[in-house]
């Protein structure tokens, strides 16, 4: 058996627009959930009077998701393509749970933007508030670089070729505007309910020349592994599990971890040693970049490491940024409802981190797309803005300079349920 190489797929789009179903749908087609499961969720969605969702359950897990028929949490499923294998992020699209897909597409190698076809539904999602463009901008940020558009519910829009093009335009128009490839990127029309276009070209659509959903996905390169750089991983959570003791879990960012290694956690500063790495439920004896993992450490308690917090080795330890400091950051204001001044504390998303962090300075306003100062100070800055500003956090977060370790190098800003802007680190004054 030849090892496929993996990738971290996050699934990405307006609410309402599918992702879930068509995702379910893409599970059940690729042979990722057996014929049992896949008729115990049919029961499941009968229970609800909630038939046509019975695709969705596969990721939506929680009761609560499966009573409102919305995806709250991260949820991780790995399926297979001819080369590729895929660990899926299904990233929430409703408004309250974006500061969840901000932690997914951080983690993300690639994206499937699931934009409806259907009449208005595609119109709100790309509209000023909508939700297609606040993922499509947070993916670009994440470092997101590799984008496949499915246009769904083909079965509502009739299969329509007019259609179709309309709705590529639109979404190419605002893609070319984030600074995406746009050539580069196959839409492809589908249908996550009738299951059309996934993996078997769709007789519906005889016009459609191009690749069916798994063929767009299957093309997706491995990105470098960046194994060179300093070991940095950042914390997602960290459980107490029985007769094992407290066990963190996170994404390899960077760097190697192996069994055995002495560690460093900042920024709690406590350090112990390797005693086991799990990925998938099987032990394995290092993680690399891209890698979800588990792992337990001698002496570990649950107060010396937690989300937002980042592992490292000790001789290269984890950047820590304390109130008493501050950073740099390059920001594209995407939304606010009047403006950003100096003394603005929203909350900053940084790889797993949320920590409530202060604008001290407005430095400059930027042309954002040529990057030339427009101004010196300015008193706010509006949304579509591109600045310089200076932050600093409330308390202690990790970051590194974009330049030097980008995966974590990028933060977004978010305040009242909405990302306010996104952007990376340039400078780092730790105030230590």
């Amino acid at each position: 058996m030849v090892e496929k190489n993996h990738l971290n797929l996050v699934i990405i789009g307006h609410i309402d627009h599918g992702k879930s179903t068509m995702m379910g749908a893409l599970l059940i087609e690729t042979g990722a959930i057996t014929e049992r499961e896949s008729r115990e969720l049919e029961k499941l969605a009968k229970e609800y009077d909630r038939e046509s969702w019975s695709y969705a359950y596969v990721f939506d897990r929680l009761k609560e998701e499966r009573q409102r028929g919305i995806t709250i949490d991260l949820a991780f499923r790995k399926f297979e393509t001819p080369s590729l294998y895929f660990t899926i992020i299904d990233a929430p699209g409703h408004q309250d749970f974006v500061k969840n897909m901000i932690t997914g597409a951080s983690q993300a190698d690639a994206a499937i933007l699931v934009v409806s076809g259907k009449k208005g539904e595609m119109e709100v999602g790309i509209a000023a508030n909508g939700q297609t463009r606040e993922h499509a901008y947070l993916a670009q940020t994440l470092g997101v670089k590799q984008l496949v558009v499915a246009v769904n519910k083909a079965d509502v829009w009739d299969y329509s070729e007019d259609r179709y093009n309309e709705v590529k335009e639109s979404v190419s128009d605002l893609l070319r505007n984030i600074g995406f490839p746009v050539k580069k990127i196959p839409f492809v029309p589908v249908s996550g309910l009738a299951m059309e276009n996934l993996s078997k070209p769709s007789d519906k659509m005889p016009w459609y020349k191009g690749p069916t959903l798994i063929d767009a996905i299957d093309k997706f390169t491995v990105p470098e592994k960046p194994t060179d750089k300093p070991l940095r991983l950042p914390i997602q959570d960290a459980y107490k599990i029985k007769g094992t003791g407290v066990v963190p879990v996170g994404r390899v960012e960077t760097g190697i971890l192996k069994k055995n290694d002495k560690i460093i956690i900042m920024p709690t500063g406590f350090k112990g040693e390797i005693r086991s790495i799990e990925m998938h439920h099987e032990e394995i004896p290092q993680a690399i970049p891209g890698d979800n993992v588990g792992f337990s450490i001698r002496g570990i308690t649950i107060a010396d490491a937690g989300r937002g917090d980042c592992l490292g080795h000790p001789d290269n330890p984890p950047t820590v940024i304390t109130p008493a400091g501050n950073w740099t950051g390059q920001i594209i204001v995407i939304w606010h409802p009047t403006a950003i001044a100096q003394g603005y504390t929203p909350v900053v998303h940084a790889h797993t981190a949320q920590v409530a962090a202060k604008f001290n300075v407005l430095a400059k306003k930027l042309d954002q797309k040529t990057g030339a100062v427009i101004e010196d100070n300015p008193k706010f800055l509006k949304r579509n803005e591109a600045a310089i500003v200076e932050l600093s956090p409330i308390k202690k977060m990790c970051l590194e300079k974009y330049t030097e370790i980008p995966e974590m190098g990028r933060f977004a800003v978010r305040d009242m349920g909405r990302t306010v802007c996104v952007g990376i680190v340039k400078e780092i004054n730790t105030g230590a």
